[in-house]
């Protein structure tokens, strides 16, 4: 499948915010942008008028008149951008991060990453800027203002830091001991970010960890228990299972595993959202958001 070069008046809409009205006026008045127009007479916008409609909203948004803005070159909006930087961090960022996606340009998502990393915690970048900007991604994938692959790049992009994270929190622990927990996806369940995060939390506040990963079936997990007699299993339901309900999972979870007095699970993600805590039986941990996780886990410590 081709990627997608051309965009419609109205994908311009969900990528800037700005209402097509808007559009049409800032390119009619001021001649913005230069569309291609088909045979039907149907504007159509290449990338580098998306590049400037995207520059000119940050700037319009900092104060500038669009009149002005649709008098500068490239390299004065591009001055301007990186001048109001040091007042607009997060939405400097998610506009360098949301660009590089565009343009599947990983060397502009790490040098904005590592700025970042400079002067804020992991914790800071991934549910200040992280967070909504996957959440805006899969609003503009769904209704195919972007393609698959722009929402798959910048997602592996994250996964990544997520994970130069993990190693960091590795590293750092002061010596091997045994895992306190086993962190896995349900079979079929490929939706990775959260259980990559919730392991570095996991790390981070000292606890050593078996990262299973994804699609892993049930079957798997009972292997465990020969090696450890204690310990507890997290994993996170965004989609799957979808052949059963959460409690029924719950069930055949314990028959397959080993009785639930020395294995406990805890659980998260959009399948736990309508079931409460104590729900699923007294050995069973629901935490329904993920930015809660780092206070629960401090709370079970003390």
């Amino acid at each position: 499948m081709a990627v997608k070069t051309e965009f419609s008046i109205k994908d311009l809409e969900n990528l800037s915010g700005v209402k097509a009205h808007t559009i049409r006026i800032w390119e009619k008045r001021y001649a913005l942008l230069e569309p291609n127009r088909t045979d039907t007479n149907i504007r159509n916008y290449d990338m580098s008028n998306l590049t400037k409609l995207l520059n000119a909203t940050f700037l319009y948004r900092q104060g500038f008149k669009i009149s002005k803005i649709a008098e500068l070159q490239q390299d004065e909006i591009e001055r301007l951008i990186a001048e109001s930087e040091l007042d607009q961090t997060n939405h400097y960022a998610l506009h360098l991060f949301k660009q590089a996606m565009f343009e599947f340009d990983h060397h502009l998502f790490n040098k904005t990453y590592k700025k970042l990393a400079k002067k804020e915690s992991f914790d800071f970048i991934f549910f200040d800027l992280f967070m909504p900007l996957l959440n805006e991604i899969g609003l503009l994938w769904q209704t195919g203002t972007i393609d698959p692959v722009h929402e798959r790049f910048i997602s592996e992009l994250i996964k990544q830091k997520i994970i130069e994270n993990i190693v960091q929190a590795q590293e750092a622990m002061a010596k091997e001991t045994s895992p306190s927990f086993a962190l896995f996806l349900p079979y079929e369940e490929i939706h990775e970010i959260g259980l990559l995060y919730a392991n570095f939390i996991l790390l981070s506040e000292g606890h050593q960890t078996l990262y299973l990963g994804s699609n892993i079936p049930m079957d798997n997990l009972k292997h465990l228990t020969k090696h450890y007699s204690e310990i507890t299993f997290f994993s996170y339901f965004t989609v799957k299972p979808d052949d059963r309900s959460v409690e029924k999972y719950v069930k055949d979870f314990y028959k397959q595993v080993k009785p639930a007095s020395n294995y406990p699970l805890w659980l998260m993600g959009h399948k736990l959202q309508d079931i409460a805590a104590g729900d699923l039986g007294k050995n069973i941990q629901i935490i329904h958001r993920l930015k809660e996780l780092r206070t629960f886990v401090k709370s079970q410590k003390s």
